[in-house]
Formats: C-alpha cells, sequence, structure tokens
C-alpha cells in the first residue's frame, strides 16, 4: 500500500503555491506514486495569511506556530518555503524531531549556517533535500546523460548565466531579497546558486573563484508589507527609502576538480532578461548548449557528426528523455516551471519511500553556500579563493 505523508509547509507565499501543486499533482503524473502527500497544515506569520493560505493551497489546517508543527506527532514532512534567515532555525527543529525536510534554495545565508544543517540532517538520518528544481528539467537531466555516456569527452569548460530584469527599476520595492540580514547576499544567493547548482551537477566540484561583484542601486523604496512580489508591483519614488546592502549582479571565473575551468554571471538587474538561465559545456568530443527560457530544448553537437552535418542541432525532449513518461506523450508538447517541482516532489518522495537519500541534499546545499560564500570574498579581495570547505 502507497503511504501517505503528511505535510507542514512553513510559508505561503508564491513558492508555497508551487510546492502545492506538487504534492496535488505528483500522483497524476507518476503511477503509482511512490507516497501520497496530504495538505496537513500550513503555517504563515499571520492568522489571516495562514488562513488564505491553506484554503487556497488545499491544506487541512492552518497555523502561526511553526515550532508545534514541526514537532506534532501526525507529521512527516517540514516543507521550507520561507525568507532565508529563518531556514536554519526551522529545518533544525524538524530534524530533532525526526522529520524529513525539504527546504527551499539558498539552504541558508552562509555556508557556516548551512553547514549546521547538514549536520543536523547527518544526525538526523532522515531524508533531506534542498529545492534546486531547475536541474530536474529534462533537458538538464539529458545533458548529464550526454556527459556521463561521455558523447562530448572530457569537459574542458563550463559556461552559466542567470539574467533577470525585475529589479532593474530603482523603484521597485525594498524586498527581503535586498537585505543582507535576510537574504545573506544578493544575485549571488538567490539565482547566481542555481548556476552553481548546474555546474556541480554536469561537471563536477568547483575548487576555487575569481570574481567581480557589484550593486547598482543602493537605496529603495520601503515595502507596505512582508509579501515578497519580487519588485515586479507596487512601484513607487519620493517616499522613505531603505539601504540595499547586497549585490545585484556577480561574474565568477571557476576552476574544478577535474581540471576543467568555467565561467558563470548573475544579474537581476539585466533589462529585457526575464528568466534567462543558461550553460554550455565545451568538452574533447562536442559541445551542449540550454537556455531555460526554451526549456523543451537541448542544443548538441558530437565532433563525430559527418563533415557535412556540423553544427549545433536541436533535441526536443519528450517520451524518449528523462522523467518522460511520466508528463507528455509528445516531444516539445510543452513543460514549464511547474514540471520540474513535480518531478522534485516525486524524487523526494521516492527517497523517503525507498529509505535512499535525495539529491541535491543539505551536503549539496551546504557545499554550494560555501562556493557562494567564496564568490562574495573574492568580490572584495579580487584574489582566487578555495571553495571546498
Amino acid at each position: 500500500m502507497t503511504k501517505t505523508l503528511n505535510i507542514a509547509m512553513i510559508g505561503g507565499g508564491f513558492m508555497g503555491r508551487a510546492h502545492a501543486m506538487a504534492y496535488a499533482t505528483m500522483p497524476m503524473c507518476y503511477w503509482p506514486a511512490p507516497a501520497f502527500a496530504h495538505r496537513k497544515v500550513l503555517v504563515d506569520v499571520s492568522d489571516e495569511r495562514a488562513a488564505d493560505g491553506a484554503a487556497r493551497f488545499g491544506f487541512d489546517e492552518a497555523s502561526t506556530d511553526w515550532r508545534d508543527a514541526v514537532t506534532r506527532k501526525d507529521i512527516h514532512v517540514v516543507d521550507i518555503v520561507t525568507p532565508n534567515d529563518s531556514h536554519a532555525e526551522i529545518a533544525i527543529a524538524a530534524l530533532e524531531a525526526g522529520k524529513h525536510v525539504i527546504c527551499e534554495k539558498p539552504l541558508a545565508r552562509s555556508g557556516a549556517e548551512a553547514k549546521t544543517m547538514y549536520e543536523a540532517a547527518t544526525k538526523a538520518g532522515t531524508v533531506n533535500m534542498v529545492a534546486f528544481n531547475y536541474r530536474r528539467t529534462p533537458a538538464v537531466a539529458q545533458a548529464k546523460k550526454y556527459i556521463e555516456d561521455g558523447r562530448i569527452g572530457q569537459v574542458r569548460n563550463f559556461r552559466g548565466t542567470y539574467l533577470q530584469d525585475w529589479s532593474a527599476d530603482p523603484s521597485g520595492p525594498l524586498s527581503w531579497r535586498f537585505q543582507k540580514e535576510v537574504a545573506g547576499s544578493g544575485a549571488v544567493g538567490d539565482i547566481g546558486t542555481h548556476v552553481v547548482d548546474f555546474a556541480r551537477y554536469l561537471v563536477g566540484e568547483i575548487v576555487a573563484v575569481n570574481s567581480m561583484v557589484h550593486t547598482y542601486i543602493p537605496e529603495r523604496p520601503l515595502q507596505a508589507d512582508a509579501l515578497d512580489k519580487l519588485g515586479a508591483s507596487d512601484k513607487s519614488g519620493g517616499g522613505p527609502t531603505g539601504k540595499v546592502d547586497v549585490d545585484d549582479e556577480m561574474i565568477a571565473l571557476l576552476r574544478f576538480a577535474n581540471g576543467a575551468v568555467g565561467s558563470i554571471e548573475a544579474t537581476r538587474n539585466a533589462y529585457g532578461r526575464n528568466n534567462f538561465l543558461t550553460f554550455e559545456v565545451h568538452g574533447s568530443e562536442g559541445s551542449i548548449a540550454f537556455n531555460y527560457e526554451r526549456m523543451d530544448e537541448l542544443q548538441v553537437m558530437f565532433a563525430d557528426d559527418p563533415a557535412d552535418a556540423r553544427g549545433f542541432r536541436t533535441v526536443y525532449t519528450g517520451p524518449a528523455h528523462s522523467n518522460g513518461d511520466a508528463l507528455w506523450p509528445i516531444p516539445a508538447l510543452g513543460i514549464g516551471y511547474a514540471e520540474t517541482k513535480i518531478i522534485e516532489c516525486h524524487d523526494f518522495f521516492a527517497a523517503i519511500a525507498n529509505g535512499t537519500k535525495a539529491s541535491p541534499d543539505f551536503e549539496d546545499g551546504w557545499r554550494v553556500s560555501a562556493i557562494a560564500d567564496g564568490i562574495l570574498e573574492s568580490g572584495e579581495t579580487q584574489r582566487w579563493v578555495p571553495t571546498v570547505p
């Protein structure tokens, strides 16, 4: 009989919606499901927001007490979708209570903070996952398969970008994402960590970085409420402002343990770029390129192609590729962000059901946070910084 897992979700913002959709729809895609999710209790900062989130996302109960929720005997999984400054406290309490934990990225505000979460997870022995969902995109998984199968030979170079424009307007409000005490960092932690996760997933461990880090907009209008709107609405000017003390952009050079080199760039101030998450991987026998804004496509070029057919060609993901049999029956029919969360939910529940490790887990989250620390340090010192903790 398939097990039912009772979920306590801490946080009810837009990321809570994505997770709740995955809980509801995962069995529709994966049948029989490794486990069923029972949306038991949703916790938020006020009675009104908790009740609204519980009703909207299909949870039985609403609460403002996360400490009670993570220690309840009827709760099996704690899902953390809160701002970064509360990740460690909630996760460690849940792990000490013997719960399985999934936490949104970045795992923590710093490598040191993330390490405390990893150590608690190791001690607990329960399943833990950090939600780098973009690696669940079937085209990205296919890129990894090509690399592991040796189709592009020895990897020599990785180039990654994550460019957005939602914070390019100075009149966008001072979200918690612009405050170091809450977020830990800006573009580095918020979106740059996704590119770092791609680099580690596809190529291997990053051992040193050399970076430039810059803040363009030093102050922003104070936000009217606590709801995170990603600077996309409520533009204002002329009122009180607050200090931005995180980075707007970073560019970093990478050294990998296996001898490969690379570069990554992340900014939330690139007008015209909505969710431009890309990578290229170049090897001794070919190359692979991916753009999340065309997420059903993977560009490939293999050196053993005939001379009259050399150049990039497009592979459209579908039933023949990773998780293809669980999604849609026609290649390039179209998937989106929600599907990456559905796959993530399936993989997390499968690890719980099978008693195996999830990936990426809190160790991966800690190592990514340590790399983010190295990028920030190098941005200040203008030197190569080792990143293996």
